[in-house]
Protein backbone atom coordinates (compact mmCIF):
# COMPACT_ATOMS: atom_id res chain seq x y z
CA UNK A 1 0.00 0.00 0.00
CA UNK A 2 2.70 2.42 0.58
CA UNK A 3 4.46 1.67 -2.68
CA UNK A 4 0.91 2.21 -4.37
CA UNK A 5 0.47 5.73 -2.63
CA UNK A 6 4.13 6.64 -3.47
CA UNK A 7 3.68 5.80 -6.95
CA UNK A 8 0.58 7.76 -7.04
CA UNK A 9 1.96 11.22 -5.38
CA UNK A 10 4.82 10.99 -7.71
CA UNK A 11 2.65 11.01 -10.55
CA UNK A 12 0.53 13.67 -9.53
CA UNK A 13 3.73 16.04 -8.95
CA UNK A 14 4.05 15.45 -12.73
CA UNK A 15 0.89 15.97 -13.54
CA UNK A 16 0.72 19.47 -15.29
CA UNK A 17 -2.49 20.48 -15.49
CA UNK A 18 -2.91 19.13 -11.35
CA UNK A 19 0.33 22.02 -11.19
CA UNK A 20 -1.63 24.60 -12.61
CA UNK A 21 -4.51 24.06 -10.37
CA UNK A 22 -2.55 24.16 -7.05
CA UNK A 23 -0.50 27.19 -8.34
CA UNK A 24 -3.82 29.28 -9.00
CA UNK A 25 -5.41 28.22 -5.19
CA UNK A 26 -2.98 28.84 -3.34
CA UNK A 27 -1.35 26.27 -0.16
CA UNK A 28 -4.03 24.46 1.68
CA UNK A 29 -4.38 21.08 2.96
CA UNK A 30 -0.99 21.32 4.80
CA UNK A 31 1.67 22.59 2.25
CA UNK A 32 2.56 25.78 4.69
CA UNK A 33 4.20 22.73 6.32
CA UNK A 34 7.07 22.19 4.17
CA UNK A 35 6.76 25.39 2.27
CA UNK A 36 7.82 29.25 3.86
CA UNK A 37 5.41 30.64 1.68
CA UNK A 38 5.04 31.98 -1.57
CA UNK A 39 7.62 34.94 -1.72
CA UNK A 40 11.28 35.55 -0.63
CA UNK A 41 9.95 38.21 2.05
CA UNK A 42 8.32 34.61 3.48
CA UNK A 43 11.32 32.82 2.94
CA UNK A 44 13.64 36.02 4.76
CA UNK A 45 10.92 35.45 7.64
CA UNK A 46 11.93 31.93 8.32
CA UNK A 47 15.39 31.75 7.52
CA UNK A 48 15.63 35.07 10.51
CA UNK A 49 13.77 32.35 12.69
CA UNK A 50 15.88 29.58 11.91
CA UNK A 51 19.13 31.45 11.95
CA UNK A 52 18.09 32.85 15.89
CA UNK A 53 18.12 29.14 17.11
CA UNK A 54 21.67 28.78 15.32
CA UNK A 55 20.36 26.56 11.86
CA UNK A 56 21.81 27.41 8.44
CA UNK A 57 19.88 27.58 5.60
CA UNK A 58 19.38 26.76 1.61
CA UNK A 59 16.77 28.31 -0.31
CA UNK A 60 15.02 26.92 -3.50
CA UNK A 61 12.79 29.14 -5.46
CA UNK A 62 10.36 26.55 -6.21
CA UNK A 63 9.96 26.54 -10.25
CA UNK A 64 8.09 23.67 -11.77
CA UNK A 65 8.03 23.29 -15.37
CA UNK A 66 10.06 26.24 -16.80
CA UNK A 67 9.31 25.82 -20.86
CA UNK A 68 10.26 28.64 -22.80
CA UNK A 69 13.31 31.42 -22.29
CA UNK A 70 11.61 34.14 -20.92
CA UNK A 71 10.49 32.20 -17.61
CA UNK A 72 14.06 31.16 -17.83
CA UNK A 73 15.67 34.19 -17.49
CA UNK A 74 12.90 35.61 -14.86
CA UNK A 75 13.85 32.49 -12.49
CA UNK A 76 17.82 33.38 -13.29
CA UNK A 77 16.73 36.88 -12.03
CA UNK A 78 14.69 35.57 -8.89
CA UNK A 79 17.99 33.71 -7.75
CA UNK A 80 20.28 36.26 -8.49
CA UNK A 81 17.93 38.60 -6.17
CA UNK A 82 17.69 35.85 -3.51
CA UNK A 83 21.01 35.79 -3.51
CA UNK A 84 21.65 39.70 -3.31
CA UNK A 85 18.93 39.66 0.15
CA UNK A 86 20.70 37.19 1.33
CA UNK A 87 23.61 39.43 1.66
CA UNK A 88 21.87 42.43 1.96
CA UNK A 89 20.11 40.81 5.22
CA UNK A 90 23.62 39.19 6.38
CA UNK A 91 21.56 35.89 6.37
CA UNK A 92 23.18 32.33 7.25
CA UNK A 93 21.91 31.28 3.97
CA UNK A 94 23.02 29.42 0.53
CA UNK A 95 20.92 29.26 -2.46
CA UNK A 96 19.78 25.43 -3.93
CA UNK A 97 18.29 25.76 -7.64
CA UNK A 98 17.35 23.24 -10.35
CA UNK A 99 18.78 23.21 -13.84
CA UNK A 100 15.18 22.91 -15.20
CA UNK A 101 14.66 26.24 -14.25
CA UNK A 102 17.50 27.66 -15.65
CA UNK A 103 16.47 26.08 -18.73
CA UNK A 104 17.88 22.73 -19.18
CA UNK A 105 14.92 21.48 -20.92
CA UNK A 106 15.30 24.69 -23.69
CA UNK A 107 19.10 25.18 -24.33
CA UNK A 108 22.10 23.87 -22.77
CA UNK A 109 23.66 26.84 -23.82
CA UNK A 110 21.26 29.07 -22.60
CA UNK A 111 20.90 27.04 -19.03
CA UNK A 112 25.17 27.57 -18.30
CA UNK A 113 25.04 31.20 -19.13
CA UNK A 114 21.92 31.71 -16.80
CA UNK A 115 24.24 30.03 -14.48
CA UNK A 116 27.27 32.08 -14.63
CA UNK A 117 24.89 34.88 -14.15
CA UNK A 118 24.01 33.81 -10.63
CA UNK A 119 27.37 32.29 -10.00
CA UNK A 120 28.90 35.55 -10.71
CA UNK A 121 26.29 37.32 -8.51
CA UNK A 122 26.88 35.00 -5.71
CA UNK A 123 30.77 35.24 -6.06
CA UNK A 124 30.51 38.79 -5.08
CA UNK A 125 28.50 38.57 -2.50
CA UNK A 126 29.97 35.08 -1.21
CA UNK A 127 26.98 33.12 -1.25
CA UNK A 128 27.04 29.39 -1.87
CA UNK A 129 24.94 27.74 -4.60
CA UNK A 130 23.96 24.17 -5.15
CA UNK A 131 22.73 22.31 -8.28
CA UNK A 132 19.83 20.50 -7.28
CA UNK A 133 19.82 16.77 -8.84
CA UNK A 134 16.69 15.84 -10.48
CA UNK A 135 15.55 12.82 -12.13
CA UNK A 136 18.01 10.48 -14.21
CA UNK A 137 17.09 11.51 -17.52
CA UNK A 138 18.44 14.86 -16.57
CA UNK A 139 21.83 13.18 -14.67
CA UNK A 140 24.78 13.70 -17.49
CA UNK A 141 24.28 16.77 -18.22
CA UNK A 142 23.35 18.02 -14.68
CA UNK A 143 26.85 16.73 -13.77
CA UNK A 144 28.26 18.05 -16.79
CA UNK A 145 27.28 21.22 -16.35
CA UNK A 146 28.47 21.47 -13.21
CA UNK A 147 31.73 20.25 -13.95
CA UNK A 148 32.20 22.85 -16.20
CA UNK A 149 31.11 25.80 -13.82
CA UNK A 150 33.11 23.92 -10.87
CA UNK A 151 36.41 24.87 -12.97
CA UNK A 152 35.20 28.29 -13.14
CA UNK A 153 33.81 29.15 -9.63
CA UNK A 154 34.31 27.87 -6.42
CA UNK A 155 31.45 28.56 -4.71
CA UNK A 156 29.08 25.97 -6.72
CA UNK A 157 28.31 22.20 -5.17
CA UNK A 158 25.83 19.83 -6.34
CA UNK A 159 23.84 16.66 -5.19
CA UNK A 160 24.22 13.18 -5.90
CA UNK A 161 21.22 10.69 -5.47
CA UNK A 162 22.38 7.01 -3.55
CA UNK A 163 19.05 5.42 -5.21
CA UNK A 164 21.08 5.54 -8.49
CA UNK A 165 23.52 2.86 -9.64
CA UNK A 166 26.29 4.68 -11.13
CA UNK A 167 25.94 7.48 -8.10
CA UNK A 168 29.75 5.15 -6.74
CA UNK A 169 31.44 6.19 -9.89
CA UNK A 170 29.79 9.92 -10.28
CA UNK A 171 31.60 10.55 -6.68
CA UNK A 172 35.12 8.87 -8.15
CA UNK A 173 34.53 10.85 -11.62
CA UNK A 174 34.16 14.12 -9.48
CA UNK A 175 36.54 13.77 -6.64
CA UNK A 176 39.57 15.40 -8.65
CA UNK A 177 37.00 18.75 -8.78
CA UNK A 178 37.04 18.61 -4.86
CA UNK A 179 33.57 18.78 -4.92
CA UNK A 180 31.30 20.01 -2.34
CA UNK A 181 28.47 17.39 -2.52
CA UNK A 182 24.76 16.90 -1.02
CA UNK A 183 24.14 13.37 -0.51
CA UNK A 184 20.81 12.04 -0.74
CA UNK A 185 18.72 9.01 -1.25
CA UNK A 186 16.66 10.46 -4.00
CA UNK A 187 12.72 11.12 -4.33
CA UNK A 188 12.06 10.85 -7.98
CA UNK A 189 10.39 7.48 -9.52
CA UNK A 190 12.87 5.84 -11.39
CA UNK A 191 13.36 2.78 -13.49
CA UNK A 192 14.95 -0.97 -11.64
CA UNK A 193 17.01 -0.15 -14.75
CA UNK A 194 19.04 2.97 -13.12
CA UNK A 195 18.33 2.79 -9.60
CA UNK A 196 17.72 0.08 -6.45
CA UNK A 197 14.60 -1.03 -5.71
CA UNK A 198 14.48 -1.74 -2.79
CA UNK A 199 15.54 0.30 0.34
CA UNK A 200 17.86 -1.94 2.08
CA UNK A 201 20.17 -1.47 -1.17
CA UNK A 202 19.43 1.91 -1.36
CA UNK A 203 20.63 2.59 2.19
CA UNK A 204 23.99 0.74 2.01
CA UNK A 205 24.46 2.53 -1.27
CA UNK A 206 24.20 5.64 0.88
CA UNK A 207 26.76 4.66 3.63
CA UNK A 208 29.22 3.67 0.82
CA UNK A 209 29.03 7.22 -0.82
CA UNK A 210 29.20 9.23 2.60
CA UNK A 211 32.35 6.94 3.32
CA UNK A 212 33.69 7.21 0.15
CA UNK A 213 33.70 11.47 -0.32
CA UNK A 214 34.40 11.62 3.12
CA UNK A 215 37.65 9.86 3.23
CA UNK A 216 38.43 11.48 0.09
CA UNK A 217 38.48 14.54 1.93
CA UNK A 218 36.12 16.77 0.31
CA UNK A 219 33.36 18.27 2.08
CA UNK A 220 29.89 16.32 2.45
CA UNK A 221 26.51 17.40 3.16
CA UNK A 222 24.75 14.65 4.76
CA UNK A 223 20.95 15.28 3.74
CA UNK A 224 18.64 12.86 5.46
CA UNK A 225 16.24 12.49 8.45
CA UNK A 226 16.99 8.51 8.30
CA UNK A 227 18.44 7.66 11.91
CA UNK A 228 20.79 4.95 11.23
CA UNK A 229 22.30 7.06 7.90
CA UNK A 230 22.71 9.66 10.64
CA UNK A 231 24.71 7.13 13.23
CA UNK A 232 27.01 5.92 10.79
CA UNK A 233 27.85 9.23 9.62
CA UNK A 234 28.63 10.54 13.40
CA UNK A 235 30.65 6.88 13.87
CA UNK A 236 32.31 7.26 10.67
CA UNK A 237 34.01 10.54 11.57
CA UNK A 238 34.48 9.90 14.98
CA UNK A 239 36.28 6.31 13.45
CA UNK A 240 38.64 8.44 11.37
CA UNK A 241 38.88 11.97 13.46
CA UNK A 242 37.26 13.48 10.62
CA UNK A 243 36.53 17.46 11.65
CA UNK A 244 33.08 18.61 11.95
CA UNK A 245 34.00 21.32 9.62
CA UNK A 246 34.55 18.74 7.07
CA UNK A 247 30.63 17.73 6.71
CA UNK A 248 27.36 18.79 8.27
CA UNK A 249 23.29 17.31 7.84
CA UNK A 250 20.51 18.78 6.09
CA UNK A 251 17.53 18.10 6.43
CA UNK A 252 14.00 19.45 4.68
CA UNK A 253 12.15 22.48 6.46
CA UNK A 254 9.51 21.36 8.69
CA UNK A 255 10.60 18.32 9.12
CA UNK A 256 11.93 16.13 12.08
CA UNK A 257 12.30 19.49 13.62
CA UNK A 258 13.47 18.33 17.12
CA UNK A 259 16.03 16.02 15.48
CA UNK A 260 17.37 19.40 13.75
CA UNK A 261 17.28 20.95 17.03
CA UNK A 262 19.45 18.01 19.15
CA UNK A 263 22.01 17.44 16.55
CA UNK A 264 22.92 21.34 16.30
CA UNK A 265 22.84 21.03 20.41
CA UNK A 266 25.46 17.85 20.02
CA UNK A 267 27.87 20.70 18.08
CA UNK A 268 26.82 19.25 14.78
CA UNK A 269 26.77 21.69 11.72
CA UNK A 270 23.32 21.63 10.76
CA UNK A 271 21.38 23.28 7.82
CA UNK A 272 17.75 23.32 6.46
CA UNK A 273 16.26 23.28 3.15
CA UNK A 274 13.58 26.14 2.90
CA UNK A 275 11.53 25.96 -0.19
CA UNK A 276 9.38 28.95 -1.21
CA UNK A 277 7.42 30.04 -4.25
CA UNK A 278 4.37 29.80 -6.02
CA UNK A 279 5.23 26.48 -8.27
CA UNK A 280 5.13 24.86 -4.77
CA UNK A 281 2.55 21.70 -5.56
CA UNK A 282 5.57 19.38 -7.52
CA UNK A 283 8.16 19.61 -4.14
CA UNK A 284 5.00 18.93 -1.72
CA UNK A 285 3.48 15.86 -3.73
CA UNK A 286 7.23 14.60 -3.59
CA UNK A 287 7.34 15.21 0.15
CA UNK A 288 4.54 13.20 0.50
CA UNK A 289 5.61 10.57 -1.46
CA UNK A 290 8.75 10.08 0.56
CA UNK A 291 6.99 9.45 4.19
CA UNK A 292 3.56 8.18 4.93
CA UNK A 293 3.69 10.33 8.09
CA UNK A 294 3.64 13.01 5.84
CA UNK A 295 0.54 12.05 4.38
CA UNK A 296 -0.85 11.05 7.76
CA UNK A 297 -0.13 14.94 8.95
CA UNK A 298 -1.74 16.36 5.78
CA UNK A 299 -5.09 14.06 6.36
CA UNK A 300 -5.24 15.40 9.62
CA UNK A 301 -5.22 18.85 8.42
CA UNK A 302 -7.56 18.54 6.21
CA UNK A 303 -9.93 16.44 8.78
CA UNK A 304 -9.59 19.85 11.11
Amino acid sequence: MEQVMRNFFLYMGKNRVATKVAKRYGMRFGASRFVAGASLDSSVHAIKKLNQKGLSVTIDHLGEFVDNAAEADEMTKHCIEAIERIAKENLDSQLSLKLTSMGLDIDYDMTVKNMRRILKAADQHDVFVTIDMEDFERCDKTIEIFTELKKEFENIGTVLQAYLYRVADDVANLNDLSPNLRLVKGAYKESPKVAFPDKKDVDQNFKKIIRMHLLNGNYTAVATHDDQIIEYTKELVKEYNIPRSQFEFQMLYGICVDRQEALLKDGYKMRVYVPYGKDWYGYFMRRLAERPANVAFVLKGMMK
